[in-house]
């Protein structure tokens, strides 16, 4: 049996010092370094987001976004969902998204949530209840696609 995941919910200012680090190079690491991919990776979106990071002894093991509603889409938008190299393949992903869209309904109840999607990861993101709304579009140079999931799909 695997050691559950601890969750977390902070505002950017809320972290601690180190916590930020570890979050932050994740982040980095995945979305820049991985894939190489020189883009500002922080952006303003951060100062206003909901950042949900997942432990596990003490190891941060994923991390995501969520903005609320009407700061980018009509509805809340998770972003900049990243697991760490060591936790994929085991379903923490799921688990962080799944956690991610319980306290978007709980926020924000009578929603639904909308997030730009890399395109590979229509699948994945699809067994979330989200479908492709719109074309697929190039942002900083990787194919992406918007994805929705209606209230009622919500958990």
């Amino acid at each position: 049996m695997n050691p559950p995941i601890r969750w977390s919910w902070h505002t950017l200012d809320a972290f601690a010092p180190l916590d930020l680090f570890d979050y932050l190079r994740l982040r980095t690491d995945a979305f820049v370094v991985e894939q190489n991919c020189a883009y500002p990776e922080l952006d303003d979106h951060d100062r206003d987001a909901l950042h949900l990071t997942g432990h596990i002894d003490g190891r941060l093991i994923g991390a995501l976004r969520l903005i609320g509603p009407g700061r980018v889409h009509d509805d809340p938008a998770l972003g900049r969902v990243v697991v760490a190299p060591a936790a994929r393949g085991t379903g923490a992903g799921h688990l962080l998204v799944a956690e991610g869209l319980r306290t978007a309904a709980e926020l924000y109840p009578g929603r639904g949530n909308e997030i730009a999607a890399q395109a590979h990861l229509q699948g994945f993101y699809g067994r979330h209840g989200f479908v492709a709304v719109g074309e697929e579009f190039l942002e900083d140079g990787i194919p992406h696609v918007m994805m929705r999931v209606s209230a009622d799909r919500m958990p």
